[in-house]
């Protein structure tokens, strides 16, 4: 009838581009304490990890590509990532890409934003917010494993719910371990190199490393101590051994996640060591439904989930548009 008439079909309107965010507005538009009560207050409201998206993975020729799918009823998202190692000796960041966030109503795109900056932001606030919700203490010692990307963010993220008396640092290259040492010098805090003895003095240990096996004998943790291991998502790597995780509470994003990532626990459970149905949820802990022994350490094991990049998202989007 249309045709006979002579009247053109309906145009699809073109929605508007997507708002590009970059890296400096990421920093400048959510701080960090801003970000860990985000991600509080995300599962303070009910969220539940559980029913999160789960991350894929695709290995290229020269390294990884990783997406990050997860969704509300406001909004939807997902972040892309490509993974290269070597890519430091060229002079180019080992983690790149973007997060594509939409409108959860109509699933329009509405912005994208600099991946790398996002999971710089992201991947330590969760961290200082299990630290918040395990340390029975306000200062101490801590030690940090690691000099890559995540490792300067990991002690501002944490100074905001625990202030460090000292920062022992260790890693395998001592001119990226002195690079670090003034650099967390130049935050106010008294810091030096360390060692994988160094644990034994600890009150906080974070592990931000691409290790594969066992950074430091857990035997040696205090049993008021909190341990914080982020470094990898991957079920055949671990930092920390399984005489620290029989001996810890241990506290995860999830079980899904847990069971097909967090290879500290995984093969501490193939090992004999510890038991899927004595993990604590990082949601429970939050919520105040569950409470831990004082006279053990806690263990938190993060991997990383797509809620968590969301949340951190949509709070940037709404403060970027006013």
């Amino acid at each position: 009838m249309n045709s006979e008439l002579n009247i053109p079909p309906a145009q699809e309107k073109d929605s508007p581009p997507p708002h590009w965010i970059g890296g400096q507005q990421v920093n400048a538009l959510l701080s960090m304490e801003e970000a860990v009560d985000v991600l509080e207050q995300t599962l303070k409201d009910g969220f539940d990890p559980e029913q999160d998206g789960s991350r894929t993975r695709h290995t290229t020729p020269h390294g990884q590509l990783l997406q990050m799918p997860s969704a509300t009823n406001q909004w939807c998202g997902t972040k892309l990532i490509t993974l290269r190692p070597g890519n430091e000796d060229a002079g180019l960041p080992v983690i790149q890409g973007v997060y594509v966030l939409f409108e959860g109503d109509s699933l329009s795109p509405v912005a994208i934003l600099d991946g790398a900056s996002l999971t710089a932001l992201r991947t330590p606030a969760v961290t200082a917010l299990a630290v918040r919700h395990l340390t029975s203490r306000a200062s101490g010692r801590l030690v940090l494993f690691g000099t890559g990307v995540q490792a300067l963010p990991h002690i501002r993220a944490v100074s905001t719910v625990f202030s460090p008396d000292h920062v022992d640092i260790v890693g395998r290259t001592p001119d990226r371990v002195e690079t670090l040492v003034r650099q967390v010098q130049n935050l106010g805090i008294s810091a030096s190199a360390g060692d994988s003895q160094s644990v034994a003095e600890a009150d906080v240990i974070l592990c931000c490393t691409s290790a594969s096996t066992p950074l430091f004998d857990g035997d040696l943790v205090q049993n008021h101590a909190v341990v914080a291991a982020i470094g990898s998502h991957d079920p055949d790597s671990r930092e920390v051994d399984a005489s620290l995780v029989r001996r810890s509470a241990c506290v995860i994003e999830s079980l899904q996640s847990a069971q097909a990532e967090a290879g500290d626990l995984i093969m501490a459970v193939e090992e004999g060591a510890f038991s899927w149905k004595d993990a604590v949820a990082l949601r429970d802990l939050v919520a105040g439904d569950a409470e831990l022994p004082s006279d053990r350490p806690k263990l938190f094991k993060g991997t990383g989930m797509p809620w968590q990049d969301l949340a951190v998202v949509s709070s940037i989007y709404l403060k970027d548009r006013g």
